[in-house]
């Protein structure tokens, strides 16, 4: 059927053009038709290639579909059906339009069969992307986009150096396996981690998102980490340094989630703690881990969604966001409150929610594989999480001090879209096999067994002990008015200083070769004057101007020479 042919981006970005020429609930009503019908057309497509042509000496795959791209597939459809609801309260044409085109853009990007095509959708990803950080309207969220700009298309740039040196080592542009044995695969490698937010290369996330819109965090959290994460699957599995970065990335950010004020930027670290347990499952490469990594990229769209709407509900009824600035709305919010409470159920991995029929995965493969302590650093960050995202989001949101602001629960459409991602969020934590059935492979795991509910209740448990001890003792970090800059500080602070001490030096050695050249500059000058001064003698005497215009030649001279050297 010619229906097949049509990938599934494509009536994204036929909606986006229709939206374009509409207005008001016929806008609305296409934007929420576009995730629908594509998502059902989705459903009907059989695995395999359905678009190849030939460009150049090589084979371009625009259109491959597999098990791995079709669960990518179908979360980003529930994404960007979620998101839309979550936004229709809104008339503002750039953000509805960019939202669409970057929903799209991920669809294109999970079902590029060759890396040139992936290339296109990666570009594509950051420039519509930027504009629901520029949506917000306001000096810092500009230069944040700015920023996230400039480091997503640097990605882009280094993953198409990477294609090409690929391309002309295999002969072939096809995206698979990928492997480091050569430049090429490091240079893959690191154009996914910028976009994955590996260590060091993060801060794009934690600077960006939380200066995005309401409703444009709630897409960006649910896209471009995970384009990355689907990437990694597919070209690095089993590759072990990414267990080691994997690691890394859970335990880091629960430092700086702790001590931050802003709740949006505490989900943004939480983000990046979630991706750890993902690139630590495409690290191990076995089926457990990889089922592991995928099925909870997929949860994590769901509910780390919902932990954004609903800060973003409080954003949109309060204007404020901090902790400091925020308690005690559970009293005149309390339907947020409710599902802000489920969303932070599932991503601490609680029993019967979403988090913890996926996480468990990937922490059963780190102990099936040997690797002990990456075990314990993934059993550290899954108490982290617990601490900064399960409790601290919905307590100084909710609870905590009365801080005096009585608004009301958000407009209904938001609520709606906070409602269906909480529904998913119980009903995969419920029944895990509908989510099981859609992963690459058949591993037959049971996520409850006994020792599994068991050590999990166990951990959660000790953690709120530790969390009510810390809050009673006055030890927690207290929610203060402050900017904490993160690995920003080595090139905002560390790297200046550095440079302008580096600097002041070479100023200083500049100043003594100038003030050295002039003296030079000076004896030579009189000598020229000593011996020329019977030449003096003799144009004074036959050109009574002839002294003058020899000296103003010689100060102009002079003059000239200096100004130079400086």
């Amino acid at each position: 059927m010619w229906m097949i042919e049509i990938p599934p981006f494509f009536p994204f970005f036929i909606g986006t053009f229709i939206l374009l020429c509409t207005r008001g609930m016929l806008r609305s009503a296409i934007m929420i038709l576009v995730p629908i019908v594509s998502a059902l057309h989705l459903s009907m497509i059989p695995e395999g290639i359905h678009l190849q042509f030939a460009f150049l000496d090589y084979q371009l795959t625009p259109y491959r579909v597999d098990k791995l791209s079709i669960m990518f597939g179908y979360v980003f459809h529930i994404a960007a059906l979620i998101g839309i609801i979550y936004s229709l309260h809104l008339r503002d044409t750039m953000q509805q339009v960019a939202a669409m085109l970057y929903a799209g853009s991920a669809l294109g990007a999970v079902f590029a069969g060759d890396l040139l095509t992936l290339f296109v959708f990666w570009e594509l990803l950051a420039f519509t992307s930027v504009f629901l950080i520029w949506a917000r309207r306001t000096e810092r969220s500009y230069h944040a986009g700015m920023r996230y700009l400039i480091i997503q298309v640097l990605s882009g740039v280094i993953l198409l150096v990477g294609t090409l040196f690929y391309a002309h080592e295999n002969n072939t542009l096809a995206f698979g396996y990928i492997g480091l044995d050569s430049i090429a695969g490091w240079l893959i490698l690191i154009a996914f981690g910028i976009k994955c937010a590996f260590p060091i290369a993060h801060n794009w996330l934690t600077d960006a998102y939380p200066e995005a819109t309401a409703t444009g965090t709630v897409f960006l959290s649910a896209f471009t980490t995970k384009v990355a994460v689907y990437s990694l699957a597919r070209a690095y599995p089993g590759a072990e340094i990414l267990v080691y970065i994997g690691a890394a990335m859970t335990c880091f950010p629960i430092f700086f989630a702790v001590i931050e004020n802003d709740l949006r930027r505490v989900l943004a670290y939480s983000l990046i703690n979630q991706v750890g347990f993902m690139v630590v499952g495409i690290g191990i490469g076995t089926a457990l881990a990889i089922n592991g990594a995928v099925s909870h990229a997929f949860n994590d769209v769901i509910f780390k969604g919902l932990l954004f709407m609903s800060m973003g509900a409080v954003l949109h009824m309060t204007g404020r966001i901090n902790g400091s600035d925020l308690g005690g709305l559970y009293k005149t919010m309390p339907k947020t409150t409710i599902l802000c409470i489920v969303g932070a159920a599932s991503i601490s991995a609680f029993p019967l929610f979403s988090g913890f029929v996926s996480k468990s995965m990937v922490m059963s493969a780190a102990l099936e594989e040997g690797y002990d302590w990456i075990w314990l650093m993934l059993l550290f960050a899954s108490a982290g999480v617990f601490h900064h995202a399960g409790i601290k989001i919905p307590y100084f949101a909710f609870f905590a001090h009365d801080s005096g602001i009585r608004a009301n629960d958000p407009p209904n459409n938001m609520l709606f879209a906070m409602a269906i991602a909480a529904a998913l969020c119980i009903a995969i934590g419920i029944y895990p096999q509908a989510l099981y059935s859609l992963l690459p492979y058949d591993t037959g795991y049971n996520p409850y067994d006994a020792t599994h509910v068991l050590a999990q209740t166990q951990l959660l448990f000790f953690s709120a002990l530790a969390f009510v001890w810390l809050n009673l003792k006055g030890l927690y970090p207290p929610e203060l008015r402050s900017t904490h800059l993160d690995f920003d500080w080595v090139y905002r602070r560390a790297m200046p200083n550095v440079l302008q001490k580096v600097f002041s030096v070479i100023w200083q050695i500049d100043r003594t070769l100038r003030d050295a050249m002039k003296l030079r500059l000076n004896s030579y000058l009189s000598y020229f004057t000593r011996k020329n001064d019977r030449l003096s003698v003799l144009l004074s005497q036959n050109y009574p101007s002839g002294s003058m215009a020899m000296w103003v030649a010689v100060v102009l001279a002079a003059y000239l020479l200096l100004s130079f050297i400086k």
